[in-house]
């Protein structure tokens, strides 16, 4: 502890390369389990997917067992905003399913979260939450290019969602983004909207999981009796999309995206710095 505050761990570049390999074992994950997500599937089944891209690759899962978590995805559905625990729930037409995992390669972890529209049915309300969500986690990835704070992020987040087209989103205040590295949770936060405070400086070796949780109500929520599920009090709709990025001497890299970031990060003016 420094001045009453978490200490941060700055990553060297082998550091950085080790987190990763576990980018992009969870991207594989992720893209087979989003794959399998159709309707009449269970969040148990695609659970069971995740689980065994993981194995495939003899990486870990960082939530089975967190705080006994009992699972290797997080699978929210609708109104369920996160931590939703997999099980026998089927998912039907026009759900909105949230899939979050981490991987763990070699000690260091990985964290990314991605919005499913299951089947043919897809409420444009809906696909406009998931997209601004995107744009908006993308939107703090880019600021984290030319930030001096931590706090950069927060506003660029909560700049873009308030210029977003249609009718006002909340931005979840009670669950944030966070460091990782050799751990999956660590020092600092990273908030998703304008607070007033700065946060630590950003330097090389910070690395950070990004993760804007948006509502189409309010943003007041509920823990479920299972301890784990999050819901809107209001029942609205909620999406997920995260990232893990990694700051280093030549700049950002987005370590469980396949593509480094490019694509979505040319649309901000933002070019990755891969290091390998």
């Amino acid at each position: 502890m420094a001045f009453g505050q978490p200490k941060i761990e700055y990553k060297t570049n082998a550091d950085i390369l080790r987190m990763r390999k576990a980018g992009l074992v969870l991207s594989e994950a992720l893209d087979e389990t989003v794959a399998a997500a159709a309707v009449g599937v269970t969040t148990k089944e695609l659970d069971s997917v995740f689980a065994g891209v993981l194995a495939r690759h003899n990486a870990k899962s960082n939530f089975l067992g967190y705080f006994d978590f009992p699972a290797t995805i997080c699978a929210s559905v609708n109104e369920e905003v996160v931590h939703g625990i997999p099980g026998n729930r089927v998912l039907k037409d026009g759900d909105v399913l949230k899939i979050d995992g981490g991987a763990i390669v070699e000690g260091w972890h990985a964290d990314s979260a991605r919005t499913v529209l299951v089947g043919s049915t897809i409420d444009p309300e809906d696909q406009r939450l998931s997209d601004v969500t995107e744009g908006a986690m993308w939107a703090g990835i880019a600021a984290l290019a030319s930030a001096r704070y931590v706090g950069d992020i927060g506003n660029a987040i909560d700049d873009y969602v308030t210029a977003a087209e249609g009718a006002p989103l909340g931005i979840l205040e009670d669950y944030v983004g966070h460091g990782i590295g050799s751990a999956m949770h660590q020092a600092p936060d990273v908030l998703n909207y304008r607070s007033g405070h700065r946060g630590p400086r950003v330097k090389p070796g910070l690395c950070l999981a990004i993760e804007p949780m948006l509502v189409r109500g309010k943003i007041e929520t509920t823990t479920l009796a299972d301890e784990w599920t999050v819901v809107t009090n209001d029942k609205s709709r909620a999406s997920q999309w995260e990232h893990t990025v990694a700051v280093h001497m030549g700049g950002i890299w987005v370590l469980t995206a396949p593509d480094g970031g490019a694509a979505r990060l040319a649309e901000f003016g933002v070019t990755p710095s891969p290091l390998d």
